[in-house]
């Protein structure tokens, strides 16, 4: 099932609005469970979670930044006709 641009576009944003805080909290909590480790490791720990995210919603997030494709195919047509 595929989504339309403006589902895309407003889940995009609930996603970054809510979500995202929401999996950063979650991050830092896991990480603090444990032992603090040495800084270059809690680095990479910190870049993994932060490119893991986006891996399952980058369907959601592709093409959102760009015009409206429907708002261009709506344009094309001539409503006199």
């Amino acid at each position: 099932m595929a989504l339309g641009y403006k589902t895309r576009k407003r889940l995009a944003i609930l996603i970054l609005l809510v979500g995202m805080p929401l999996y950063v909290v979650a991050a830092v909590t896991l990480v603090g469970l444990f032992e603090r480790p040495p800084i270059w490791l809690e680095f990479l720990i910190y870049v993994a979670l932060g490119i893991v995210w986006i891996l399952p919603l980058r369907s959601i997030f592709r093409g959102v930044a760009q015009a409206d494709p429907d708002e261009k195919k709506a344009e094309g047509q001539d409503p006199s006709a």
